[in-house]
């Protein structure tokens, strides 16, 4: 698993450096809409139920404000409305800005 060695927010982005010198550029509403969170992705019980997740993918305006590292393995962001439950694995955040 590669880590991110700089983050920045560029303009309208968050833009990543990683270890390999890969540099990602991630839209702030691409971001928000792709959280992992339970709230936004939902969850499902041990029944196949889904809780969550049937709210808006779509966040026109949203800015990320800030962000912290979890462990050694994700970063938590803090958005504009409110929304910071996501944790966003290493692979998981290269993953997304590769589509």
């Amino acid at each position: 698993m590669l880590a991110p060695v700089d983050i920045q927010l560029i303009g309208e982005e968050v833009a990543i450096r990683w270890e390999d010198g890969l540099e990602s550029y991630l839209p702030f509403e691409k971001l928000r809409a792709a959280s992992p969170s339970a709230s936004n992705q939902g969850e499902r019980d041990i029944f196949g139920t889904q809780y969550g997740g049937g709210g808006s993918k779509k966040f026109p305006g949203v800015t990320v404000l800030g962000w912290e590292r979890v462990g050694n393995y994700a970063i938590r962001f803090d958005f504009s409305d409110g929304h910071n439950s996501g944790l966003y694995s290493y692979d998981y955040l290269r993953a997304l800005a590769m589509t």
